[in-house]
Formats: C-alpha cells, structure tokens, sequence
C-alpha cells in the first residue's frame, strides 16, 4: 500500500519517516499508511511558507480570493468522494459526513467575503493642519494548523481559506488518525496554480507538530482537540510570543423545561448525543430535565434510542458508526463501568455489540443512556467523547442554570421551552459559548464564531468568520499630515 505524502512548496513530498498503519474503524480493514514527519521536515514547510510570504501578502485581495472561487467549485466537484473518505477513516455515516462538508463549504463562502472584511478604517481632520488618522490591516505571516480526528475536513476550514484570503502562508497538520480527506483536499489545492510555498500540509504525530509552537517563523496556531493539550499549546505559543487558539473539550448541557415538547425534545437529542458517535464537541452529554417531565422524558428517549441503529459508515442504514478507535472505544467503556460504580441508574446499555462480519472487527459503542445522574460522578465531570449521556434532575431553571455555571467547560449548551422568559433568563445566564434554544446542536454557521468558555477554549479569538481575519491579521494605525508647497 503506497504511503501519503507530504505537500511542500507546492510538491508532493515522501516523508523519510516511519509510516503509522490507518484502518477504517467500521471493519478494521487497513486503508492507507502515514508518515510520521520529522520534525525537519515540519521546519522545511515552514520555511517554504515563509518565503512564499514575502510576495502573497502584497498579491491583491481580489487575485487571492479568486484563487478561493476556483477551490469551491473544485469542492463542489469532489463532493461524493470526501464524503466517503471522511465516513471510512473518521466512522461517520454519509449525513454527517455530508454536512461536515456544507460547513466546509459555508467558510469558504465567507472568506471570498475578505474584501469587504478587510477593509481599514480612515477619520478626517483628526487634528487641525490637515491631519488624518487611518487604521490598516496588514497579514502577519506564517500560521500552523492543528487538526483534530473528529472533523478533518471542516476544522481546517475554520481557517485555512480565511488565512489564504488575509494575505497569510499556511502549514497544515491533519490529525494521523484520519489524514486521508485532508490528502484528498490538497490534491485540489494542487490544482488551483498558487504560488508555492503558501499553503502546506506536513503528516504525522504530536512530535510533527512541535516545531509549530516553537519555530519563530510561526506567528500563530490554531488548534482543535481536548482541554490538556490546549493548555499545553496555549503556554508553548505564549512563552514563544506566538498567537493562539486553542479549543479543547466539553461538557454540553440540554436544559427541559415544563412546558417543552418532549417528541421534539427526544428527536433533537437522538441527534445531539448519538450523532458522529458522540464524537464532537456540540455533542450533548447532559440532559437536566425539570421534576414535572423528568419520568415521561426517559421513558421516550430510552425507548426512542433504542432504535438507533449502530453499523458500517458506508450503510445507507446506518443512524451511527464507530467511534475512532479501539483506545476510543477502551475508554468510553471504562467510563461507563465508572457510571455504574458510582451509582448511576444504566437505561440503556450500548456495551457489547453484536455485529456480523468483518463489523464485529470494528470499534462499536451503542446508545448508552444513564439515569439519576448528579455532579459528583465521573460521567458528570469529565468528556466522555462517544455515545453516551447522563439524565438528571433539577428543581427549577435557576438550579439548572448553576449547574452550567459551576461546569469547568463552557462550550455549548441549550433550552428546550417556549416560554419567553426562561429563554431569555437562559440567553442572559447560561455561562457557556455557544447555545441552543429549541436547538439541539447551536453550532454556529460560518458567518459567526465558534468557540467556548472557560476551559472550553484558550485565546480571546474564537474559529470561524471575521474572528480569523482578526486573529490573522494586524491592525496598525497611521496618522498622516501632509503641507502646501511654498
């Protein structure tokens, strides 16, 4: 099986590396290979985007964002098969693996927005003599792109075209375990006839990465991935007088209130807790349900749930595929038997799947529902990152709301009520950064940023839309006078 390679300075390049072995977790069937870069191989992509740096920041906006217009439509060609990539490597069946790619879609469509977005600002007269005060915004240079297993095509969008349209050079890491989709897209980049060197994508591991956080050619890194490795990227970057952004886990609440439809309720959480696997960070994995509905709500969503069906990505029948891997799969069975021991009521146990050949090689995890949850368990406190959720009891809003509060992560959370003013009070005090009302998964569309609170996130600038411009971009201010010949 040929091994993926790397793409620098506008070459596709084999890695002198040891390859890293990438199955597809549906059936354990073996896929392709990776590279697991050295990291000179990491500086040598960075060096490329520096020097192509010097003249794409002075390349007119329009010319670089026609360069986006033709990656569209060359998306939009190759739709059919980066689906089927992301569902064989990643375990998404083709509903999720289609709408990661309209998401993609939606951020290149508001990067060709760069023109207007990019635009300065200029005052008049701000003193007397004819002065003029004015505000440009100039690229900053090299950005490193850090990417996670659970979205590989649409987390890079989050940047990658708002980076290209700024006038910055980009270096590229896909997560090793899923870097075939990321593979798939550069073959696009290839055909678009940019100058080389301005974006570059680099294989391989955690080690791969490291010259990112540390090279001083790098101005900034984006990040996407769990909360102790975005701590560790946030110190890395600061102590290297880099920028960052650094997203990392989460703990999602879903607030039912008294007067909720609870059909509706139960169809929106099928989505939200099931959906990828549980695998994203929108995921919901806590249901706090009001007293009033509390019994009525479990009894429909565990019946509702059990009709999940969990198969091969690739089935049109499929509701929900694997989670990534067999150390996925260990861990989210070990926080299972964590529920169990410290009390929660088990409604429906996902354990122990039985599927048929070759499925019974893959790494599956059923619709796993717990009862009687409180914020002393495990399965409270910490991401699970799979098909599993906690139901739990609150008396009132306010009780909800401070369990919310009290979450060390603050990613996303959501309401479910037609009541106007428990919307609003959960608007005004739900400390999270992303939130639903009436909305199972409240993630943002490309024109508004996505990102967390607290422990959800690292960095003041969050993914998506005019955020990136800001984080890729500085703004210096000129004030100009000019005098009368004599």
């Amino acid at each position: 099986m040929q091994a993926l390679k790397n793409y620098i300075a506008g070459q596709w390049v084999e890695s002198a590396s040891a390859l890293k072995d990438v199955y597809n977790p549906s059936n354990g069937e073996l896929i392709g290979q990776v590279p697991l870069s050295p990291q000179s191989e990491m500086d040598a992509a960075i060096d490329a985007a520096q020097e192509a740096f010097c003249s794409w920041r002075l390349t007119p906006v329009s010319v670089r964002v026609s360069y986006l217009f033709k990656f569209y439509q060359l998306l939009q060609e190759d739709l059919p098969e980066i689906s089927r990539l992301i569902s064989i490597e990643g375990g998404k069946n083709k509903a999720d693996s289609d709408a990661e790619i309209k998401r993609m879609m939606q951020n290149v469509e508001c990067a060709c927005g760069a023109p207007m977005l990019l635009a300065g600002e200029k005052l008049m007269d701000i003193a007397s003599g004819g002065m003029d005060g004015e505000v440009i915004r100039q690229p900053l240079g090299v950005f490193g792109i850090i990417a996670p297993f659970n979205f590989p095509g649409m987390v890079p969008f989050w940047f990658m075209p708002y980076a290209l349209a700024a006038g910055d050079t980009l270096v590229i890491k896909p997560s090793e375990q899923v870097p075939l989709t990321m593979q798939r897209i550069f073959t696009l980049i290839d055909k678009l006839g940019l100058p080389a060197g301005v974006i570059n994508m680099v294989n391989g591991d955690k080690d791969t990465a490291a010259p990112l956080l540390e090279n001083p050619k790098v101005k900034g890194v984006s990040f996407v991935g769990n909360t102790a490795t975005a701590k560790k990227i946030a110190m890395a970057c600061a102590a290297n007088n880099k920028r960052f952004q650094a997203l990392g886990s989460a703990k999602n609440h879903t607030i039912v209130m008294p007067d909720a439809d609870l059909d509706r309720v139960v169809k929106a959480l099928l989505t939200s807790c099931f959906g990828c696997a549980g695998q994203r960070c929108m995921a919901t994995s806590l249901v706090v349900a009001m007293p009033e509905v509390y019994d009525e709500l479990v009894a429909k969503f565990v019946e509702a749930a059990k009709g999940v069906v969990a198969g091969d990505a690739l089935s049109p029948d499929t509701d929900m595929g694997p989670v990534i891997s067999a150390a996925a799969k260990e861990r989210i069975l070990g926080l299972i038997e964590k529920g169990i021991a410290d009390g929660a009521e088990l409604l429906l146990d996902g354990r122990n799947l039985q599927l048929p050949a070759p499925l019974d090689k893959g790494h599956f995890v059923g619709a796993t529902i717990f009862g009687n949850v409180t914020k002393d368990m495990a399965i409270y406190q910490e991401e699970i990152f799979g098909p599993v959720v906690g139901v739990m009891k609150a008396a009132n809003l306010d009780e909800a709301l401070a369990l919310i509060r009290d979450c060390r992560f603050g990613n996303g959370a959501s309401i479910f009520t037609q009541n106007g003013y428990w919307a609003r009070q959960f608007q005004q005090n739900a400390s999270a950064g992303m939130l639903g009302i009436n909305v199972g998964i409240p993630a943002p569309v490309a024109y508004f940023p996505f990102g967390g609170e607290k422990e959800s996130i690292y960095g003041d600038v969050k993914a998506q839309g005019r955020d990136v411009f800001d984080f890729m971009t500085q703004r210096k201010v000129v004030t100009t006078r000019f005098f009368a010949e004599d």
